[in-house]
């Protein structure tokens, strides 16, 4: 990238997201290559238990235990390259140990009736079912945020709505999962209604003193109408909502409908973090939340402003298959490197039961993507 598009580039991200207060300009990179990473596809390739899952949220809980969360997860055995036979539950978790190649992956979901396999995280109102979202630490407590979803109008893929979101949040998040002392508080600030979608918890990072929480808004369902909102909680305080703090056009604010958009073109599903080595901060996306463009965002602080999107990674399954698409694009901020991101995402298929007869749709697919600052 020449020295006149990247100028163009951070005068379009300061000038769509400027707040009349003075912003640091996003650090912008080159994209230097991106190609699949083999050794993390090989770590959910599992032919028995755990055998396919979306979502794909990951959250360091220290420095040598990742906790990974998936949405609609497929549980049985495979057989000759098929999932006959298998359970779909509605999300699963797996504590991973170590943070490099070698690392070991346990996969665990909830139990139901009859020792049968179930959700590990289920609504406490008992209304619809949980899809998990970004996931902080604070000390041993975990607060991970919880799309509750119920059945839409419509049948098919796409057959689903959210009706509500919740925090949980787990007290003892050192101890083994199956021992977990959790709590679910429904967050005030969720909206989802015919006229206006507004959702928190896509993203989570935890900077000095404060918590952000992003979300989106989406007033409409055509395409690139999803924007990005963000809120701040002092650290400390994520469980109460008398301190969230909502980004205006000119600051904050204490009412979350006065959020303003600071960037477009989202998915439900995202992640922000930092750049090691203090270079900035990076939101990874699949561009309007379905297709095969993984993008980018930078900043030069997590509140903004956001540059255009740039070009991490195109997935080629789409282009090979027609009956497939791709999404939950993000990054996994304890896997990032100076120069380096590790992105997933998923590979779904519009005929449901594809799914139970193609073994290797339906798992996580792994990309590096390497950058370069100095240009």
């Amino acid at each position: 990238m020449n020295r006149i598009v990247r100028a163009m580039i951070q005068t379009a991200a300061i000038m769509a997201c400027s707040t009349g207060q003075a912003q640091t300009p996003p650090p912008i990179p080159t994209i230097l290559h991106s190609e699949p990473a083999p050794q993390w596809n090989a770590k959910f390739a599992n032919t028995k238990g755990w055998i396919g899952g979306d979502a794909v949220y990951s959250v360091a809980l220290n420095q040598q235990r990742v906790l990974w969360l998936f949405g609609d997860t497929l549980l049985g055995t495979v057989q000759d390259g098929k999932r006959a036979g298998a359970t779909m539950v509605n999300n699963t978790i797996a504590l991973q140990t170590g943070l490099d190649k070698d690392a070991s992956i346990r996969f665990l979901s909830g139990e139901g009736r009859d020792d049968k396999p179930a959700a590990f995280f289920t609504p406490t109102d008992g209304k619809g079912w949980f899809w998990p979202q970004a996931a902080v630490c604070e000390g041993d407590r975990l607060f991970l945020f919880l799309a509750q979803m119920d059945k839409g109008e419509h049948p098919g893929v796409f057959g689903f709505r959210q009706i509500g979101q919740w925090l949980a949040v787990i007290e003892n998040a050192a101890d083994d999962p199956q021992q977990w002392r959790m709590q679910f508080r429904p967050v005030p600030f969720a909206r989802f209604d015919r006229t206006r979608l507004q959702s928190w918890g896509s993203a989570v990072l935890a900077e000095d003193d404060s918590m952000y929480v992003y979300g989106y808004q989406e007033k409409s369902k055509e395409i690139g109408s999803r924007k990005l909102l963000l809120a701040r909680v002092p650290a400390g305080k994520l469980t109460d909502f008398t301190k969230w703090r909502f980004r205006t056009s000119d600051g904050w604010s204490e009412r979350a409908e006065e959020a303003t958009p600071l960037a477009g073109g989202l998915a439900t599903e995202f992640s922000v973090h930092r750049m090691p080595g203090e270079r900035g901060y990076v939101l990874v996306t699949t561009e309007n939340g379905l297709g095969n463009r993984i993008v980018g965002r930078f900043a030069g602080s997590a509140v903004g402003p956001w540059s255009a999107p740039m070009l991490l990674y195109r997935c080629p399954e789409m282009a090979r298959d027609k009956g497939v698409f791709c999404y939950a694009a993000k990054a996994h901020p304890w896997a990032a490197k100076d120069d380096e991101l590790l992105v997933s995402y998923c590979v779904n298929a519009w005929e449901f039961a594809r799914l139970f007869r193609e073994e290797k749709l339906y798992r996580p697919q792994f990309v590096s993507v390497k950058l370069d600052f100095t240009k």
